[in-house]
């Protein structure tokens, strides 16, 4: 029942006659998402559409992500999500990270089919149910064998802060990866030493061993400084994302290679300390190591790495390989659109009370200062996801250097003896 009041007013008598009228907009009234509400103004309110995205297929164990963007309203109305399963695999427990959010996550743990409701509202009208499948299979066997088993680099680096050849050897016997390499980079290098970063690039004598059968677990173990090598590029220089600079509480005390402080300086994203890293996202070990911290610019320039193909650039110390920046839109279709991949780390919206002064030391400068957001980003806590390669078509488990947070891996998925006693990075 709607009412509408119309007043008169008399200009000779000034009185006012006010008439009221009632009118039956409607018997029981109806919510169904198939009609229409007009409003008082007397426009006509259309329900919205629902759209739940399109069918997926994807490994097991990966972090599916859905997404209500293509949902509409012709009255453009902002709209809400809900979203629910409606069936899910015996013995999967999934559950998505949120039922009102536009693209929600979840980890698909159990192989099957999955199936998710969404209906959207404008406040006052709900859409029909639009649902979307996501199928999820097994992990491909993770063999690595006759992938880059011959590369091989010898030549001079003439940049005048190398001068000296590069030379990086990889071979593979029938259960192992073999590097052998001098650790000298294969491309232009920044001044060295410089103000931030006094120390000389040197060759060096590494090898590594590597499982050409790498085996994805659920459990991630965390690589980097004396932990050990978290990977290596093709060109045989280490990759390290980490530091051994840190603060204490107060953040009066602060050191670059000492590392006995609760606050943990990064090497890139801020400005607060210099580590004197060149435009390779790298610079020198007191001993003469060059490593990177991130991107590895100038080697993905000599691979002619870009945004048309995914560029594999090393390998992990589980035997998993590495790409930059660019993977797959859809994970299990090698024919979809790359895209800019970026980690799933964020930035805390609380820190803690005895971090150093966030006048100083802005927000990110330490390692502290982010936390891991499943879905906030293309990749799981190890900067990787599982997906289809060039060099693996079948699909299998991957890490992506990125340009943000955490830039390169920090843990590897795969079986890894963790060792000790490496030097600071």
């Amino acid at each position: 029942m709607k009412t509408k009041i119309s007043c008169w007013k008399s200009s000779s008598s000034l009185l006012s006659l006010c008439l009221v009228i009632s009118t039956l907009t409607a018997c029981g009234g109806s919510s169904s998402a198939d009609s229409d509400e007009s409003s008082e103004s007397g426009t006509t309110n259309s329900a919205p559409i629902a759209n739940a995205g399109t069918d997926q297929s994807v490994f097991l164990n990966s972090t599916v992500v859905l997404s209500g963007e293509l949902s509409s309203d012709a009255d453009k109305d902002t709209l809400g999500y809900s979203w629910s399963f409606s069936s899910i695999p015996n013995g999967s427990v999934a559950t998505l990270s949120s039922d009102t959010q536009v693209a929600p996550t979840f980890v698909a743990d159990v192989i099957g089919s999955y199936r998710v409701n969404l209906t959207v509202d404008d406040t006052l009208l709900n859409s029909e149910v639009d649902s979307v499948e996501i199928v999820v299979s097994e992990v491909p066997q993770s063999s690595t064998l006759g992938v880059l088993c011959d590369y091989n680099y010898n030549e001079y680096n003439d940049s005048i802060y190398v001068q000296d050849d590069s030379f990086s050897q990889w071979s593979c016997t029938d259960s192992e990866r073999l590097l052998s390499a001098n650790g000298i980079p294969d491309h232009e290098v920044g001044e060295f030493p410089n103000e931030g970063n006094p120390n000389t690039i040197s060759s060096q004598t590494i090898s590594a061993n590597l499982s050409l059968s790498p085996v994805e677990s659920t459990a991630a173990t965390e690589l980097g400084g004396p932990r050990g090598v978290t990977g290596y590029v093709l060109n045989g220089v280490k990759i390290d994302a980490g530091t051994a600079g840190s603060c204490d509480d107060s953040g009066d005390n602060c050191s670059l290679i000492d590392n006995s402080g609760n606050w943990s300086i990064e090497a890139l994203g801020h400005t607060s300390f210099n580590f004197g890293t060149d435009n390779n996202n790298a610079h020198v070990q007191p001993g003469g190591t060059y490593h990177y911290h991130g991107m590895p610019e100038g080697f993905i320039t000599k691979q002619g790495g870009g945004d048309t193909s995914m560029t594999l650039i090393g390998w992990a110390a589980d035997g998993f390989p590495i790409y930059a920046r660019y993977g797959y839109s859809i994970v299990s279709d090698a024919t979809s659109a790359l895209k800019l991949l970026t980690g799933s780390f964020q930035l805390k919206s609380d820190v803690s009370a005895s971090r150093p002064s966030q006048d100083i030391y802005t927000l990110g400068t330490f390692a502290q200062d982010w936390e891991y957001v499943a879905g906030s980003g293309d990749l799981d806590e190890c900067n990787g996801r599982v997906g289809v390669t060039p060099e693996f078509p079948e699909g299998i488990y991957h890490y992506f250097a990125t340009d943000s947070y955490p830039y390169f891996q920090r843990c590897v998925k795969g079986e890894v003896e963790v060792t000790g006693g490496m030097p600071p990075p």
